[in-house]
């Protein structure tokens, strides 16, 4: 199984940690989001990543290759004009050419202990286009889901009778096949491509993650937070 790990953006909202690197080698524990994302997807059997750039895109290159690349494959796709998440996707698409396992992709800026193994066999169950691990949490953006789990849309207004509104936690589990439905070009959103193919009746599922500990990463106060967290042995890395 392969991986791809979304580390191209700005880091806009992790200054001034970002002024000087990209937010793939910002530090947590001592660790970079970088490591700590490498070395989970590691730890779950995955040897095989390719990691989009473009902030700083030469330091990320330079410590993968200071530190062998930590024991793993890892090819890069670079960006000249950030994609965003379905565009960096589309642009690295020929890293999963030909497979036929499911991989996975995961944002560099959140650490979570969700297991990925049981939400691969989940989507895998319930042969499923994409899976999303989503929460029951406050968010700025929520995603609605049906009574059987299939993701709908994102949530605009008032919630549908029948819908539950969920966080998306940025970890996706994704079908190669998802990748031939892609017309998209240049930057766009991966969940406007969920919402289009939903609507077409593809199978894009919500994996229930709330017993497991989650993080978004992308705020200098949130990486405080969860080095404590670590301390009080609410998570590992």
């Amino acid at each position: 199984m392969k991986a791809m790990i979304l580390a191209a953006g700005l880091g806009t909202r992790l200054r001034p940690l970002t002024l000087d690197r990209p937010k793939a080698l910002v530090e947590i524990g001592g660790q970079t989001l970088l490591e700590i994302t490498l070395r989970r997807l590691a730890s779950f059997g995955i040897r095989e990543v390719i990691v989009n750039v473009h902030h700083f895109a030469d330091m990320v290159t330079g410590y993968l290759k200071k530190h062998d690349n930590f024991g793993m494959r890892v090819e890069i796709s670079r960006e000249d004009a950030l994609l965003d998440t379905g565009g960096g996707l589309k642009k690295a698409g020929w890293f999963f050419q030909n497979d036929r396992q499911p991989f996975i992709l995961h944002n560099v800026d959140v650490i979570s202990s969700i297991d990925l193994g049981r939400m691969v066999q989940f989507h895998q169950d319930k042969q499923a286009l994409a899976t999303l691990a989503v929460q029951n949490r406050r968010t700025s953006r929520y995603l609605l889901f049906d009574r059987q789990g299939l993701f709908r849309a994102r949530q605009e207004g008032e919630i549908p009778a029948g819908m539950s509104a969920l966080a998306f936690s940025g970890l996706h589990v994704i079908s190669p096949r998802f990748l031939g439905l892609i017309p998209e070009n240049g930057a766009f959103s991966i969940i406007d491509c969920y919402s289009r193919l939903a609507a077409e009746g593809e199978r894009i599922l919500g994996f229930p993650a709330d017993e497991y500990y989650w993080r978004d990463l992308g705020r200098p106060e949130n990486i405080l937070q969860a080095e404590e967290d670590a301390r009080s042995g609410a998570v590992q890395w």
